[in-house]
């Protein structure tokens, strides 16, 4: 089979994959559910992968090293602290757009997998994304965009729940697209709700 061939095949799998993992649960999706739902036997999912620990390893590695690189871009950037805050919201629910099911996973199966050795990475990557919105919390704390008295780790627990949890409610391509979420997102955690 080409190289070509093999690599499509694969990102397809991991598709499917990654599609049971975040609907049935990873202890709950077997080698075999995968497989039947690629048309193939279960031994042929062996040819690309060893276990299902593979694939959702693959899955949950690939997705985090592109979105944090994209966190990596704000941080480094010259935009001032509000815009920063911004722009991470709005990557956050693009990714929830355009990777549900590897939010999905991450959101409801990394403590089960942070149990096992080869997972340890999901416990710095949980640290990572604090430190990210403790940085631009805590930058726009000191430039003045935020207010001074704001509670930094009280608003960085409320981002990450707030954010995240959208996976289990938002359809893309339903009522409101993600970035008009963000937008509404943006004006409640910016602005406020109230009317002044």
């Amino acid at each position: 089979m080409p190289e070509q061939t093999t690599a499509t095949r694969r990102d397809e799998l991991l598709g499917i994959a990654a599609r049971l993992f975040a609907d049935k649960g990873f202890k709950n999706t077997t080698v075999r559910d995968i497989a039947d739902a690629a048309g193939i036997l279960s031994g042929s999912l062996y040819h690309h992968f060893d276990s299902k620990e593979s694939m959702v390893d693959d899955i949950l590695q690939t997705f985090q090293a592109e979105l944090f690189a994209a966190y990596d871009d704000v941080l480094a950037s010259d935009d001032d602290a509000r815009t920063k805050i911004e722009r991470a919201v709005r990557l956050s629910f693009a990714a929830i757009d355009q990777n549900p099911h590897e939010v999905a996973i991450f959101q409801n199966e990394a403590d089960y997998l942070g149990g096992f050795p080869r997972f340890g990475y999901l416990a710095e990557r949980n640290a990572q994304s604090r430190n990210v919105w403790m940085t631009l919390l805590t930058e726009g704390v000191e430039s003045g965009a935020l207010r001074a008295d704001l509670d930094v780790t009280l608003t960085y627990r409320f981002i990450r729940d707030t954010v995240w949890v959208a996976v289990r409610w938002y359809r893309p391509g339903g009522g409101l697209s993600h970035e008009a979420i963000a937008d509404q997102y943006l004006t409640i955690l910016l602005d406020g709700i109230a009317h002044e």
